[in-house]
């Protein structure tokens, strides 16, 4: 066998891509009152006794100074005809929630129209993961609205196929 060597970002980006997310905003409110919002496809389920949600954010995103501020958050979780919206939220535009249907969550964190579920989450912890800060939430409410997901593979937005079985 060859021998191993340490993996390039475009290789581990490439090997990353093999596995198939769902795609969500995650949003807050900030102490002045404004709403802060982006699209994250490293979320996932961690724990249901207690409930607990983890998702990471880049150290040098704009946003890091008021998802660390925040004491709760929102993972609106994108339904298959949202697409548009994880690219909106995807921008660095300081007017990310113009002219959407938003309502409000626990401590007034939006929780934007149409997803496929809204997880309302108390801040539990935050720790540096490498390049990245991991946000452990608590969840306090969850609104299941049953419509089909956003799925993100291959570097491309996805429907839900056929199942495998």
């Amino acid at each position: 066998m060859p021998p191993h060597s340490a993996p390039d970002s475009p290789m581990l980006r490439r090997a990353f891509g093999c596995f198939p997310t769902g795609v969500t905003v995650v949003t807050t409110r900030a102490a002045d009152g404004s709403f802060a919002g982006l699209t994250v496809n490293s979320y996932t389920s961690l724990s249901l006794d207690p409930p607990l949600v983890l998702w990471a954010l880049g150290s040098r995103s704009a946003s890091l100074r008021v998802f660390e501020a925040a004491t709760h958050f929102a993972i609106n979780i994108l339904a298959e005809d949202q697409a548009w919206l994880s690219r909106r939220f995807a921008t660095k535009s300081r007017d990310k929630f113009h002219g959407l249907g938003i309502r409000a969550g626990i401590e007034g964190v939006p929780l934007l129209d149409g997803c496929s579920a809204h997880i309302e989450c108390r801040m539990h912890s935050a720790q540096p993961g490498g390049d990245h800060l991991l946000f452990v939430g608590k969840v306090e409410r969850v609104d299941v609205l049953s419509r089909s997901p956003l799925l993100y593979v291959g570097g491309r937005y996805r429907r839900i196929g056929l199942p495998a079985d």
